[in-house]
């Protein structure tokens, strides 16, 4: 004969949850941000602040004097990135205080080194992690003046390529190197 008399529930079947209920979305509380501890030991910020030497290619696409990183490493290849007057390569490790110039699109960006960043921040934040010593850029009005070629007159011939040089200021500087 079987029982047919409710004994609460199964084996298999779970009761009523009498655990701690897990907060609804409006309670949610987060925690404060914790440090993370990297391979080598180095604390690092939620940040993206550290406290150890960062890679001079990383620093300065962290503060967007570069678009990309790619760019940042071969800017460093080609020899446009100085750290404190030295060519640099993108290993090397910069520290707060270190002047570091950069030559992107023409021109040269001279700043110190306040914050060292690891990874990339907005631009608000990254602008408070250098001091920019570096001159103004030319205005649009020069660069324009300076001798644009229409497209489609081909290849400029030696007269043009002095006129060009005469307007951009490169003749007295070609003259004395050669």
């Amino acid at each position: 004969m079987t029982d047919t008399t409710d004994n609460g529930p199964g084996p298999f079947r779970p009761g009523p949850r009498t655990g701690p209920r897990s907060p609804s979305g409006s309670e949610k509380r987060e925690a404060p941000p914790r440090p993370r501890i990297r391979v080598d030991g180095m604390a690092e910020a939620a940040n993206g602040t550290s406290t150890g030497p960062v890679r001079v290619d990383s620093w300065i696409w962290s503060v967007r004097l570069t678009k990309t990183r790619s760019q940042a490493g071969t800017a460093c290849r080609a020899g446009h990135v100085q750290v404190n007057g030295e060519r640099v390569k993108a290993a090397h490790q910069v520290k707060v205080g270190d002047e570091v110039r950069v030559r992107t699109d023409g021109r040269e960006r001279i700043v110190k080194v306040v914050t060292l960043l690891r990874k990339r921040v907005g631009a608000p934040v990254a602008v408070e992690a250098y001091i920019d010593k570096s001159p103004p850029p030319p205005a649009r009005a020069d660069i324009l003046a300076a001798g644009v070629r229409d497209r489609g007159l081909g290849r400029p011939t030696k007269r043009d390529r002095r006129e060009m040089e005469r307007l951009r200021g490169l003749s007295e500087s070609r003259r004395s190197a050669g």
